[in-house]
């Protein structure tokens, strides 16, 4: 299987082992049951990804069935609140740790779907199959991010992808959710022999 190779692969492997346990603390004044709507189960955590990841491990491991993560792009621009302009080998070493801590939250029949443009996606796709496994990627998924043209790219690109990886094929195609088809859709198929399938 095809690997990728940068300056700080072999300590950005073992980066997500090196991560400290960190203690969460019940901020009362925040939670869900001080606004008076009684209980709930979500959290909301503040605070560097990388750490609340390795800190939710041991309640979460092997418990979560979709994760969705939206990384920065790498797009080479600075927003208020990251800077989105990383050299690549640097995106890389921020990527990998964070998929290995989150591939062992995922339930048997979990999945987790990355959102990405063209500016890393190639590579994340390589650098995923390494984490999850070749045989574990289910799809890349193409979503139209805009409909305007823009005119300042040499191909204005109207799409990004969502890469998807599941920890057991079969199971995830046991569980999946699929949503039944409209009546519409249905008269798009005909079945002459009426197949169940």
């Amino acid at each position: 299987m095809p690997i990728l190779h940068w300056l700080t692969r072999d300590a950005d492997l073992r980066a997500a082992a090196g991560v400290p346990f960190r203690l969460l603390t019940e901020e009362p004044g925040l939670s869900f049951a001080a606004q008076g709507s009684g209980g709930s189960d979500g959290l909301l955590v503040q605070g560097d990804n990388l750490e609340a990841l390795k800190a939710l491990l041991p309640f979460y491991a092997g418990r979560v069935k979709c994760i969705y993560i939206d990384p920065p792009y790498n797009t080479r621009s600075a927003f208020e609140h990251y800077d989105d302009n990383l050299e690549h080998a640097q995106w890389l070493g921020m990527i990998v740790p964070r998929l290995m801590l989150l591939r062992e939250f995922l339930s048997e029949d979990g999945s987790i779907w990355v959102s990405i443009d063209d500016n890393e996606g190639h590579y994340l796709k390589v650098v995923m199959d390494e984490v999850f496994g070749r045989r574990r990627f289910l799809a890349s998924i193409s979503w139209q991010a805009r409909s305007s043209v823009s005119s300042d790219a040499i191909i204005s690109n109207s799409h990004n992808a969502i890469h998807v990886y599941v920890s057991d094929p079969d199971a995830w195609k046991r569980t999946r959710n699929r949503v039944p088809r409209s009546e519409r859709q249905a008269k798009q198929y005909n079945n002459p022999d009426d197949d169940p399938r």
